[in-house]
């Protein structure tokens, strides 16, 4: 496999691997049956020794199920690993209930994550979004303050807007924003993504295929019981059009020689020196597709393509990211 180049966290944060890891997958989150956990463990300590170290977790996926299942795959090599955590989002039998961002809320999460993950310090903690009900000062003050204590190393953000963002990084440095980004969902670059360069603040892209619409596997139309079918752009004519779009990304791919995934993962590492895709996985067999994207070039005629082809606007209908 090809050696993972660094990314820094942050202005002074720490060089961790240009691609993350996605651990989302290994758990059950919407209430679905829970996948091959010796798998999954073996994936994450491979990706360990292929070079990714970035692992992206959240204390609600599957319950806690995934911060234990990463403890289990890091037991021992502690040092290998930055663990990135999420927190705040509620959910009850499987559905998403709410938010609940209050300090003596945070203050309890930390220490589950911590005991589930079975380390002393968690590198990068994170509000899964923010809650309108709760001040930012008290959101990211909190945080500092598990810095403070040694229980937290660096603040991260996730799903905000520019303002939001500026406001928390005044309170603290903000390390990392983890937002959806890839090239049929560009809303992010009109303020949000400038914003972040100019403070100095890496982006932890995820959803680099847009719920698979980017893999050139779909086919219209989807199946009835396809999750996907609750999203605007994957139904009727929008998914018909937006697949003609995606026919372009597939024509590179050929000529490539690489996949539709591949290229779209690509696509976002070439955004700027401080995004990471971050990529979902769930079985050994993905690592090699997805580590070999990373070594993907552009010519200046491809890239204006892609581009075109998918300006902003280009995608037709919305789906969880577009709220």
């Amino acid at each position: 496999m090809s050696e993972i180049t660094k990314i820094q966290l942050g202005k002074n944060g720490p060089m961790v691997s240009k691609l993350g890891l996605g651990c989302m997958r290994m758990s059950s989150i919407w209430g679905g049956p829970t996948p091959d956990e010796t798998e999954s463990i073996a994936t994450i300590q491979q990706a360990l020794d292929s070079g990714i170290n970035f692992l992206n977790t959240g204390d609600f996926y599957g319950a806690g199920h995934n911060e234990m299942l990463i403890g289990k795959a890091i037991k021992g090599r502690r040092n290998d690993a930055f663990i990135s955590v999420k927190f705040g989002a509620i959910f009850h039998n499987g559905h998403w209930i709410g938010l609940d961002l209050h300090p003596i809320a945070i203050k309890n999460f930390v220490n589950y994550s911590l005991t589930r993950l079975g380390i002393d310090t968690i590198d990068l903690y994170q509000p899964s979004r923010m809650d309108g009900s709760v001040p930012i000062e008290d959101i990211i003050g909190t945080i500092a303050g598990l810095v403070e204590e040694g229980k937290v190393r660096h603040i991260g953000v996730s799903e905000i807007t520019a303002d939001q963002l500026r406001k928390a990084n005044s309170i603290y440095p903000i390390s990392a924003l983890e937002i959806g980004y890839s090239l049929a969902d560009r809303q992010i670059e009109s303020d949000l993504l400038p914003a972040a360069k100019e403070l100095g603040i890496s982006v932890v892209a995820f959803a680099n295929t847009a719920e698979g619409l980017l893999t050139g596997n779909l086919q219209a139309p989807i199946p009835i019981d396809d999750h996907r079918n609750h999203f605007s752009r994957f139904q009727g004519d929008n998914l018909v059009h937006n697949l003609e779009k995606v026919g372009v990304l597939k024509e590179i791919a050929h000529l490539k020689n690489v996949t539709p995934t591949q290229l779209a993962i690509a696509w976002v590492k070439e955004q700027g020196d401080n995004i990471m895709p971050l990529v979902s996985m769930s079985r050994r067999s993905r690592l090699p597709e997805n580590i070999a994207a990373m070594e993907i070039v552009f010519t200046p005629q491809e890239m204006n393509i892609l581009n075109s082809t998918f300006a902003m606007g280009a995608i037709k209908g919305g789906t969880y990211l577009q709220r």
